[in-house]
């Protein structure tokens, strides 16, 4: 069964509409309009040009813009809008860039020059979406015309209880997400609200829930409990496990059998490979086995090693968070291909880390418990009112 999504409620905006005649906070009638997007290697310079604006305003404009957002910033692939205007020099007055659906940066170039920041005006609807995995969670998503990101989405929430890098075909999910609209079009996912994740047979829970407007919201399980924990699944945000930890397997390059004490994730060469918890460097370097590797010490009781990157980000001594970048895939060392070796320490001996339990985080107070319950209850009225078929074909 493909994904499924549908319309639940709408949160009307609290800008005021924008008047037919205008775009970007200015009159369409007033200038020539030109709409098109950043092409490969092409400056700010090159398009202006075309439009009687010199290099030396691109300069000027240029320094205005480093405290706002930085020409340097402009990316191939992102539209922009050039106002012009109307007599026969077509001189630009406005150039609009859209790093994103929502936001937008002009850049007035006029004789005072100016550079501001604007957004359009969004409404948001919460929406219901479901799916079985058939063979990953993007091209489900993706079949259905829903947005991918909504993948990246779930993979962070459940990063600390489920391997991503295996989910297997019959996994099904539940969400209720915002979905942000402009002019009626669906432009991008919002936040996830809740969802449900069926994974080997296990169901896992998530609800967005912030106690108070002094603490940053987070995810929780049905029972109040974190869904976050001391070490994230995995260093790698998607790859695949092409080789577990086991005390015997046939080593492809010493053409050996022999101990394998880590976890093998491949994935394309320059691939970021992320801290799996907060932790100090205690090694950087590179070794002929290895490659080049990171060490990272957590605590008195844990230590993680990553080997075979492409590039090290981090040096020793050098304090860590969980999710910060440490370095990218790569095959360097004694490798066949490009992957990273995740290596976990326990007290001093190697262990496997996809079977070790850690502890959650804080769960909900006792005294914020009952809107918490408040929460979930709204939320699986919903949830459990979306019906999950999985066909023969998908449970094999």
């Amino acid at each position: 069964m493909a994904a499924k999504k549908k319309p639940a409620e709408t949160t009307e905006p609290k800008d005021m509409p924008v008047s037919a005649g205008m775009k970007f906070g200015l009159p369409l009638d007033s200038f020539e309009v030109v709409e098109e997007t950043i092409e490969r290697n092409e400056f700010l310079s090159d398009i202006l040009s075309a439009y009687n604006i010199d290099n030396a305003t691109v300069l000027r404009l240029a320094e205005k813009a480093k405290d706002v957002f930085s020409v340097r910033n402009l990316a191939a692939g992102n539209p922009y809008t050039v106002f012009c205007s109307k007599d026969s020099s077509h001189t630009a007055r406005y150039f609009i860039y859209q790093p994103n659906p929502v936001d937008y940066v002009v850049y007035d170039l006029r004789d005072t020059l100016n550079v501001y920041k604007g957004k359009r005006k969004v409404t948001v609807k919460t929406q219901t979406l479901s799916g079985v995995i058939n063979s990953s969670l993007y091209e489900t998503l993706e079949k259905e015309g829903a947005d991918a990101a909504l993948a990246v989405k779930l993979a962070h929430i459940f990063a600390w209880t489920i391997d991503f890098y295996g989910i297997q075909k019959g996994d099904w999910f539940k969400i209720l997400y915002e979905q942000r609209y402009i002019k009626g079009e669906p432009v991008e996912a919002g936040s996830i609200q809740s969802a449900v994740f069926s994974h080997k047979g296990e169901q896992y829970t998530a609800y967005y829930f912030q106690p108070d407007s002094t603490r940053e919201g987070e995810y929780f399980n049905e029972e109040g409990k974190s869904l976050r924990k001391a070490f994230l699944k995995a260093p790698l945000k998607f790859s695949r496990i092409s080789s577990r930890f086991t005390l015997k397997r046939f080593h492809p390059v010493q053409k050996r059998w022999k101990a394998h004490l880590g976890t093998d994730y491949a994935a394309p060469t320059g691939t970021p490979i992320i801290a799996t918890a907060n932790g100090t460097v205690i090694e950087s370097r590179y070794t002929r086995f290895n490659g080049n590797y990171v060490k990272l010490k957590h605590n008195g009781t844990y230590t993680t090693q990553y080997l075979h990157m492409s590039k090290r980000a981090v040096k020793v001594g050098q304090h860590i968070s969980q999710g910060q970048v440490i370095g990218y895939v790569g095959s360097t060392g004694l490798a066949t291909g490009p992957h990273v070796c995740y290596r976990f320490w326990k007290n001093g001996r190697q262990v496997d880390p996809l079977r070790e339990k850690f502890p959650s985080a804080i769960p909900v107070s006792g005294e914020n418990l009952a809107a918490f319950n408040q929460v979930v209850d709204s939320a699986n009225k919903v949830l459990k009112g979306i019906n999950i078929q999985i066909s023969e074909n998908q449970a094999k």
